[in-house]
């Protein structure tokens, strides 16, 4: 693979980590409802949802091709946003 093509999709997938965790917490509430049906069902379909989300980013970057260092690119953006998140709207 060109240099340039894993770059943009080191790029991608880090970006991509702070959209779902700024989408985990928007969909919070719906997550963490008091019935157990209404989680599951809406769990599933908001994993689906992200998971083809990504395969199509990365299908238009790199014909689809899934790397380790990619899903390791998209925690590193899943936890630095939670860390930024912390920090910014730290309650005292």
């Amino acid at each position: 693979m060109v240099l340039t093509i894993q770059i943009n999709s080191l790029i991608f997938s880090f970006v991509y980590g702070v959209i779902f965790y700024v989408l985990l917490e928007i969909n919070y509430k719906f997550l963490y409802n008091e019935k157990l049906l209404i989680k599951v069902i809406y769990t599933l379909f908001f994993l689906l949802f992200n998971t083809i989300l990504y395969f199509i980013g990365l299908i238009k970057i790199n014909n689809g091709a899934v790397h380790v260092y990619f899903i390791l690119s998209i925690l590193v953006g899943f936890v630095l946003a939670s860390i930024l998140h912390k920090k910014v709207f730290k309650k005292h």
